[in-house]
């Protein structure tokens, strides 16, 4: 049975990365622990597990709030995103088993029709799209051969995925991104790193003015004392 500071920890987690829990909102922990029905030695210790993932910080004498969102956080990020994944993709040109992303080349073709095709309710087909890029992720992982590098990966998706959650709503940047996943699984099933490392090199600048300019919108929304950036 997992343990209640386990528990809250991955609820919390989900609810910061899913935007429940917005940018600014301060952490209580007693609310929190009569809302997840614990005591507060398992939120206090799911708390300081959050500090450690930079997904809450102190805020004077407000105790913990989540993290803000900024352009500046988010172009820090993809900074570093993009010198771990290039390499990342590199080695998996190198080392991969072929048939492992001829598999994901084949799911990736369908994935443009399959998204063209959704309405904007269509939950289920964008679901399915988010876990094989899960899976793509967790192959490249697997084929790079290399836990510190894996190590660094996983600690980077962790604010991707909070920061993904802003262009969930741009269908057209979806067909995009599926597109350049493809050209990546391209290149790795051609065992190509060169072309691999351009490729994952082109996904991510778009990747991040797309972030960007739902930044902006998002930021636009907000209310002035939520903003962490000033509207452009």
């Amino acid at each position: 049975m997992a343990r209640a500071s386990d528990s809250a920890y991955e609820r919390l987690r989900a609810e910061i990365v899913g935007w429940q829990l917005e940018p600014g909102t301060v952490l209580a922990e007693v609310e929190l622990s009569n809302r997840l029905g614990i005591s507060r030695t398992p939120v206090r210790e799911a708390l300081a597990r959050l500090v450690a993932d930079g997904l809450a910080e102190p805020q004077g004498g407000r105790g913990l709030v989540v993290t803000q969102v900024s352009a500046e956080n988010v172009v820090e990020l993809f900074e570093l995103r993009q010198a771990l994944e290039q390499q990342a993709a590199a080695l998996a040109a190198e080392r991969r088993d072929v048939s492992v992303f001829v598999r994901l080349q084949n799911e990736l073709r369908e994935v443009p029709a399959l998204l063209a095709e959704a309405d904007a309710a269509a939950d289920p087909s964008r679901r399915a799209y988010y876990e094989l890029v899960s899976r793509f992720d967790d192959a490249v992982d697997a084929a790079v051969k290399n836990p510190y590098l894996v190590g660094a990966l996983n600690g980077v998706r962790t604010h991707l995925s909070r920061i993904r959650r802003l262009s969930h709503d741009n269908p057209a940047r979806l067909l995009e991104a599926a597109r350049e996943h493809l050209m990546i699984v391209d290149a790795i099933v051609d065992g190509d790193a060169r072309l691999a490392e351009d490729a994952t090199r082109v996904h991510l600048y778009r990747s991040l003015h797309s972030t960007l300019g739902s930044l902006d919108t998002t930021l636009t929304r907000a209310a002035p004392e939520q903003r962490d950036v000033p509207t452009r």
